[in-house]
């Protein structure tokens, strides 16, 4: 098989060949921004969900989506340690500038510009990190205040304003959403409660971790009853498998019943992981119908090549004393587990592993999905564990 003409493609954020088992979602998305578009009332949107399940391909895709039907859109992805108001900034500006080459929006585009140069004045004492080319001097008294929550709210019902005189709406797409200060995220709530009370054609899609829906929830009380969060897990067995052959039936390659089952089986339908397997299986077969012994040929590099992407990037990450609550957790099995069980296995209390356990929160690692639970973030990754760290050595 010519690896040059390999169809997958497995990597962060890479958009695969087929996006299988999503279309309701992204038709949910298409109804609420239209919607917005019209001043009809519709929730944002905040797919959760863990690692390696698509959650960035689908942002983009939608993103893609939207702006096919004329909708403005920026497109941020949150990491550590830098602030929102840094990361909004500069994308808007481009927006506005965008929107405000539309002749009927263009006065109130120019007055957004304004709000955002007040907004990045006033609070660059605070957000030392917010960057961003000023094209219109500030508006005394327009999202000048130096309070976020206020400015924030004062800046997006500009946008929101220009946007309706425009005839499209303003979507704001947030990858990596859990990683945001929560005292930021209440900002962002209390500005899109704001713009859907005044039916402002304003909506966030977001994507994030499963933790996302408690800190929005702790952010601000009313954050369930403003936001959709579907949960973007595994794709069910047909997609999954619509996932591995349709690829190869574009390329004119058919593939075995007991081969497809195999790597099915062996990703638990996790759209990254097939795309790994897929890829690897590909490059593995000689020829035309790739079969079981070219999926048992291509285990151990796709196995290997998980375990140094995928896997060891946020291995190492850890400290020792984190790595070894995982690998307690990988000797429980895929979880979720009591926290009671995972201390009972490192033979100490339950408190002594407090700050551990909320280090590992933060660091996107584990979760929590009901109390005293605690579960991977990241699929298979008990597996890996106890591939890294074999035997009984870690527990001394």
């Amino acid at each position: 098989m010519d690896p040059v003409s390999n169809p997958f493609a497995p990597g962060a954020g890479t958009p695969p060949p087929e996006l299988a088992g999503r279309d309701e979602l992204r038709e949910d998305i298409r109804v609420a921004i239209a919607r917005v578009r019209r001043g009809l009332p519709a929730r944002s949107l905040l797919m959760v969900g863990l690692r390696g399940v698509g959650k960035t391909v689908l942002l983009d895709r939608m993103r893609d989506d939207a702006e096919a039907t004329g909708i403005h859109t920026l497109r941020i992805e949150a990491p550590e340690a830098r602030s929102l108001p840094a990361l909004l900034a500069p994308q808007l500006r481009q927006a506005l500038l965008r929107l405000s080459r539309i002749e009927r929006a263009s006065e109130l585009a120019q007055r957004a510009l304004r709000a955002l140069a007040g907004f990045a004045k006033s609070l660059k004492v605070k957000y030392a990190d917010i960057e961003v080319g000023i094209d219109f001097e500030p508006e005394a008294g327009l999202a000048d205040n130096g309070d976020l929550e206020h400015d924030l709210l004062a800046l997006l019902e500009a946008t929101g304003e220009a946007a309706r005189a425009g005839g499209t709406a303003f979507a704001i797409f947030i990858d990596e959403l859990q990683y945001v200060e929560e005292e930021e995220l209440a900002a962002l709530i209390v500005s899109l409660h704001r713009t859907a009370q005044r039916k402002l054609p304003v909506i966030l899609i977001g994507a994030g971790l499963p933790q996302l829906r408690g800190r929005m929830g702790r952010a601000k009380s009313y954050a369930e009853r403003m936001f959709e969060f579907p949960e973007i897990g595994a794709l069910p067995d047909p997609a999954a498998r619509i996932a591995i052959t349709k690829p190869l039936q574009d390329n004119r390659v058919e593939m075995t019943a007991k081969a497809l089952d195999r790597i099915v089986q062996e990703t638990h339908g996790y759209p990254y992981f097939l795309q790994e397997w897929g890829k690897h299986v590909w490059d593995a077969a000689t020829a035309s119908p790739i079969d079981a012994q070219d999926v048992e040929a291509a285990s151990a590099s796709t196995i290997a090549t998980l375990d140094e992407s995928f896997f060891r990037v946020r291995f190492d990450r850890l400290t020792p004393s984190e790595r070894r609550y995982l690998r307690a957790m990988a000797e429980l099995g895929p979880g979720p587990h009591r926290s009671g069980d995972i201390a009972a296995v490192l033979d100490r209390g339950v408190s002594s592993f407090g700050p551990t356990r909320s280090q590992l929160i933060v660091k996107g690692m584990i979760w929590s999905p009901n109390h005293g639970d605690t579960a991977f973030t990241v699929p298979l990754f008990d597996e890996f564990m106890r591939r890294i760290m074999p035997g009984n050595d870690w527990q001394d």
